[in-house]
């Protein structure tokens, strides 16, 4: 049973995050290529999106309705949303940092009107 009401709680918005934890993941990926030289490139390219997914899957809020409610690392809400935003808004800064200035400032857009319309699920990371 679904105890937190609120936009950013809809399935839409859920599937949203979805796809936007997964463009900043492509977004690292593809500034450890840019940045990375010669054959390092091949592994920072792995790395690099790995240990961000790692950190995003390692430390979550108990209870945190737009996952699964489980964490392996139980994180108070206030250092959650810090990650997660470390997470959205650092894939946005490296690429821009990797050069796609037009994409990352248009990422930056759609990211900051994605954490407007949640402000519902921000307030509840805050209150836990």
């Amino acid at each position: 049973m679904r105890m937190t009401t609120g936009l950013g709680y809809h399935p839409a918005m859920l599937g949203l995050r979805f796809v936007l934890e997964l463009t900043a993941l492509v977004c690292f990926g593809y500034w450890a290529w840019r940045t990375s030289p010669g054959a390092l490139r091949y592994v920072a390219v792995v790395a690099v999106p790995l240990l961000v997914a790692v950190a995003w899957g390692v430390f979550a809020t108990p209870g945190d309705e737009s996952r699964s409610g489980d964490a392996v690392v139980a994180t108070a809400g206030g250092l959650r949303l810090l990650l997660e935003l470390a997470v959205f808004f650092g894939g946005a800064a490296a690429l821009y940092a990797a050069g796609a200035h037009i994409p990352a400032v248009a990422l930056t857009a759609v990211l900051l009107a994605y954490h407007a319309a949640s402000l519902d699920r921000v307030a509840w990371l805050l209150r836990h």
